[in-house]
């Protein structure tokens, strides 16, 4: 007999524990850097275009490159209020004066010549003369009580005026396919008189919460009712994507209106989003119902709050069966979402903006997994950068996030922060 094999085999298999979400280290659980490759290698960019004016372009993402049609500036102009004169006439050692026989407005050019001796008045914009190069500004002009006007020597040939083509030169690649409209691109494209633009059309997003407990806004609330707080949430961080927002409301927790929820969600939307119902609990459907009518690629990840996540496939739409706690459902949101979005309208993929900073609270942390903790950065009074965690961490204190600025970024190898240690942090939008 062998002894060894009959110790070993005591243990009943269906006995053996599984893994939940109190587990510290899950190593068949995909981390979340591998979760977010695997999101944004599974997103296909919208490819429908729409031509709309200027106007209506903020916030859009370009559908083709755009270059310049002509120079800007125009022509050679004026950076400065003063006065104009040719470089090789500028005085070289003592103070000289200038006869002023002409005044040049923007968009008012001169059409007289200088001769040696002579300036004409200039405004800022204004077009450079002929045989002119150089601006000599207002304060640094004496007026003489003829008319005239002196001008020491210390000046360089060239100074203070804009040449023709130095911001946007002609045939230049102003923008790239896939670059978001800004504020200041609008002004840009202004400047080369382009009045219309080709933009991918905006992401459908479909989202809604699930679960009988959940209650609207304005009905009393039963023993054990909760209003549903998801789906505001969701929604106000959907306003701030360029998106088509779909909100299709709370879906009772059964099986035949969770299929027709799919079903409608699946022909409308470029991305479905669910809150809610993706544990293993008994009136959980999400994973089941995603099982039968799509394809699951994963359905946890290894960080805290938010681990089961479930991403995958439902008919040509991407799916986010994100959890139903508050916090957890921000924060998958951003770190999963909404660069999933960002690649969906763009084509391109948005590094995540993080900071070194001194830490004023003492973090617990055991190894195992990455923690998204609420933070409170600032400025201290030498200018550098500090933070606070906000308080208790809990997934369903929606609190920690309505206070917090920021995220603290604690890795799956770490094991707690010391005051005074250095961690990183992500702000959130808005917060530089």
């Amino acid at each position: 007999m062998n002894t060894n094999n009959s110790t070993n085999d005591n243990t009943d298999n269906s006995t053996k524990k599984q893994t939940s979400c109190a587990d510290d280290w899950e190593p068949s659980v995909l981390s979340v850097t591998d979760a977010r490759t695997k999101i944004l290698e599974n997103i296909t960019p919208v490819s429908g275009v729409e031509k709309l004016t200027l106007r209506s372009c903020l916030g859009r993402f370009l559908a083709e490159d755009i270059y310049s049609p002509i120079e800007v500036p125009s022509h050679p102009n004026s950076a400065m209020d003063g006065y104009v004169l040719a470089g090789n006439d500028l005085p070289t050692d003592e103070p000289r004066n200038y006869q002023v026989i002409d005044t040049c407005y923007a968009g008012v050019p001169s059409s007289k010549v200088c001769k040696s001796g002579e300036v004409i008045r200039i405004m800022t914009g204004g077009l450079i003369p002929e045989a002119t190069d150089t601006v000599i500004m207002q304060e640094q002009v004496k007026l003489n009580d003829d008319g005239t006007v002196q001008i020491k020597s210390g000046h360089k040939i060239g100074q203070n005026v804009r040449l023709a083509g130095e911001d946007i030169p002609l045939n230049f690649k102003v923008l790239e396919k896939g670059h978001q409209i800004n504020t200041a691109d609008l002004g840009i494209l202004a400047s080369l008189g382009i009045g219309e633009l080709r933009v991918y059309r905006r992401p459908r997003i479909a989202f809604f919460s699930t679960g009988d407990e959940l209650r609207s806004i304005g009905e009393p609330l039963a023993a054990g009712e909760i209003y549903d707080s998801n789906r505001y949430t969701l929604y106000a961080m959907l306003k701030q994507q360029d998106v088509d927002i779909l909100d299709m409301g709370v879906i009772k927790d059964k099986p035949e209106a969770m299929q027709q929820a799919f079903q409608e969600a699946s022909e409308m939307a470029d991305i479905v989003i669910t809150s809610g119902g993706v544990s293993v609990g008994e009136a959980d459907y999400i994973k089941p119902t995603l099982e039968k009518m799509g394809d699951i690629d994963f359905w946890k990840i290894r960080m805290k709050p938010g681990r089961p996540l479930t991403f995958g496939k439902l008919g040509k739409a991407r799916f986010f069966g994100l959890p139903g706690n508050p916090v957890a459902v921000m924060v998958t949101f951003l770190q999963f979402v909404q660069p999933a979005i960002y690649r969906l309208a763009s084509g391109k993929t948005k590094p995540m903006i993080t900071l070194k900073a001194k830490s004023q609270s003492k973090l617990y942390k055991r190894p195992g997994r990455y923690e998204f903790q609420r933070g409170i950065f600032q400025q201290d009074d030498n200018g550098a950068l500090v933070v606070k965690r906000t308080g208790m961490q809990g997934s369903g204190i929606l609190t920690s996030m309505s206070i917090a600025n920021c995220f603290i970024l604690l890795d799956e190898k770490c094991a707690g922060v010391e005051e005074g240690d250095i961690i990183e942090i992500q702000p959130f939008l808005g917060s530089l």
